[in-house]
Parts: C-alpha cells; sequence; structure tokens
C-alpha cells in the first residue's frame, strides 16, 4: 500500500522558505507616523493663529464699543457714534476675514506639500519592499530547486 503524502510538512517547509520582512512594515509605519505628526503640527498652527486672529478683532471690537456707548451732548451724535462704529466694524471684517483666508491658504498649501512628500516616502518604501521581497522569493526559489 502506498504511503500518504504528509501535505502539513510540505506547506510548513513551504512557507518557510518566504520568509516576513517586517522592517518594511516598520518604515511604513513610521512613515505614517511622521506624517501624522506634520500634520498635527499644520492644524495646530492654524488653530493659534485662528485664535489670535479671533481675539484681536474682539478686543479692537470692544474697544470700539466703547465709543458708542458714551454720553453724548446731542441727540446727532448717538446717530454719528453708530455710523463710525459699523463702518469700523465693516473694515475690521475685511482685513480679519483676508487674514484667515491667509490662514487658510497657508494650511493649503503646507498639507499639499506634506502630502506629495509623504506619497513620494510611500513610494519608495514601498519599491524597496517589492524588490527585497522579490529577491527573497527569488533566492528561496532557486534554494528549494537546488534542495530536490
Amino acid at each position: 500500500m502506498a504511503k500518504a503524502q504528509d501535505y502539513s510538512k510540505v506547506f510548513k517547509d513551504m512557507m518557510g522558505s518566504f520568509p516576513v520582512d517586517m522592517s518594511a512594515m516598520q518604515d511604513a509605519y513610521k512613515t505614517q507616523a511622521s506624517l501624522g505628526e506634520k500634520m498635527s503640527k499644520v492644524a495646530l498652527e492654524a488653530a493659534e493663529k485662528s485664535t489670535e486672529i479671533s481675539s484681536k478683532w474682539t478686543k479692537d471690537t470692544l474697544s470700539k464699543v466703547g465709543a458708542v456707548t458714551t454720553v453724548k451732548d446731542e441727540p446727532a451724535d448717538y446717530g454719528k457714534a453708530m455710523t463710525d462704529f459699523a463702518s469700523a466694524q465693516a473694515e475690521m471684517a475685511a482685513e480679519n476675514m483676508a487674514a484667515f483666508a491667509e490662514v487658510a491658504k497657508k494650511v493649503q498649501m503646507e498639507t499639499v506639500e506634506l502630502m506629495l512628500a509623504a506619497g513620494k516616502d510611500m513610494s519608495e518604501d514601498a519599491t524597496a519592499a517589492v524588490k527585497k521581497a522579490t529577491a527573497d522569493v527569488t533566492a528561496a526559489a532557486k534554494k528549494a530547486a537546488t534542495a530536490k
């Protein structure tokens, strides 16, 4: 009677012939972590600058309100104070919206630069991993072919 082939040993030997290189995964993880750190830095800087703009806008508005709330000698002076306040608010709004737009533009530019750099890094990591895997598989295949 014929002896049954032990396929578990064959598969174990075959899988052992294809080594797994975890350094490629570690490099990919480091690249992702680095990208996350840089993106967080961009977001935090934008939040800080936006907060500064908002705070300055609030302080300027409150200082202008002081002129509106003071007692006036003539009733027409109240109208003039409100007109001046409204005019100043329109001017401040335009300035501050332009400042917010600059922050957004900077964030957009930095994000695009980071994504392009990350894409390049990931592409290089993937290429290196594929080359190493190809070399390892070729070496394992040659070893398996000569072992027969």
